[in-house]
């Protein structure tokens, strides 16, 4: 704001570094992107039932925030405020949960700081039986993307402290298990037996049934500790890709629109709405792609391509993780989605 008035210089900037596009779209993107500097968003959370859909393995949604949750910490604008006093608007952190209801097994993707809520919500999609005796494994593996806070951290759950169950097969890159393993606290996990290292190899796909398997694909992402991966969950008919975080599309070896077309839905990284949307930040320090950027990336593809892709991870900035926001009418214009917590994936 400047003299009471906004300055929209940046706004016009953004649009002009997507190219071009679809001129509905680029109007309603002109729209929106403006709305970022007022705050952040929020809309009641929607979820389905618990229970299996099903009799064939499918893909439960268990978060869809990034890394701080929303609320997220510290943050005083007016959406995270509105979460706080209802914590029906409140969003879990990005999680999946692949299930097999003829085997009654189930498998995370992600272990993430609000994975005692996210198990209550798993509740009734595989996993032990009620009333089994003493501390049986929640799930029958693990699979981690990278260890940035909100995609491991929520591992403490299942150590002495809390949970301390049976052992769990840990799914991930060999640069993940060896942080994993060499540093505390989370090597006790490993040294108490509630985990067992189970490290993937890129692009080799890892059998959970004969027609169910996760391939998990190298993507470039700020590599702190570890490398980065995004996996492939291929069923009986369909599949899926799960990719929550990665630096920009053009910096993958892979092309998106590639990878998009062998798959039937994909939950792509949508942290950021747009380039202005944190005050104060670098937002070169924390590279996503933008959902604007994917949008105009995107609108080259069949209405078919861009009907799969939901947009997840989403920050608490976000306008997007509003349906009813300007943000997310211009995402269903270009015919994409935004992922839901409960929202159900048949394979």
């Amino acid at each position: 704001m400047k003299g009471g008035t906004t300055d929209y210089r940046w706004r016009d900037v953004g649009i002009a570094t997507l190219g071009p596009m679809n001129a509905r779209l680029r109007r309603r993107l002109v729209l929106v992107l403006p709305l970022l500097a007022l705050g952040c968003a929020a809309a009641p959370r929607e979820r389905q039932a618990n229970g299996a859909p099903t009799q064939q393995p499918y893909v439960l949604v268990l978060g869809t925030a990034q890394d701080g949750g929303y609320p997220q910490i510290a943050c005083d604008r007016p959406c995270c405020a509105a979460a706080r006093a209802a914590p029906w608007l409140t969003r879990g952190v990005v999680s999946l949960l692949l299930v097999d209801p003829r085997s009654n097994k189930r498998w995370l993707f992600e272990a993430t700081p609000d994975l005692r809520d996210q198990l209550e919500l798993a509740r009734g999609h595989g996993g032990p039986a009620p009333g089994t005796a003493g501390r049986p494994a929640l799930f029958d593996g693990i699979f981690l993307t990278h260890a940035h806070i909100g995609h491991y951290t929520g591992l403490a759950h299942l150590g002495r402290e809390a949970y301390g169950g049976e052992e769990t097969s840990l799914f991930g890159s060999r640069r993940m298990v060896d942080f994993l393993t060499t540093h505390g606290p989370w090597s006790l996990l490993f040294e108490d037996r509630h985990l067992t290292a189970a490290p993937f190899t890129p692009d080799a796909p890892i059998a959970l049934a004969p027609d169910l398997s996760v391939t998990p694909l190298r993507v470039p992402h700020r590599e702190e500790f570890t490398d980065a991966y995004a996996f492939r969950i291929d069923g009986p008919s369909r599949s899926a890709l799960f990719l929550p975080d990665i630096d920009k599309w053009e910096r993958w070896e892979r092309a998106i629109e590639d990878v998009l077309a062998g798959v039937d839905v994909a939950w792509l990284d949508g942290t950021f709405f747009g380039p202005d949307e944190l005050p104060g930040r670098d937002m070169a320090s924390i590279p996503h792609p933008f959902i604007v950027e994917s949008l105009a990336r995107f609108e080259q593809l069949t209405e078919e391509e861009r009907t799969k892709v939901r947009f997840i991870h989403l920050n608490h900035s976000n306008p997007a993780t509003d349906p009813a926001s300007d943000a997310g009418r211009a995402i269903r214009a270009a015919g994409m989605g935004v992922a839901r917590e409960g929202d159900v994936f048949a394979l």
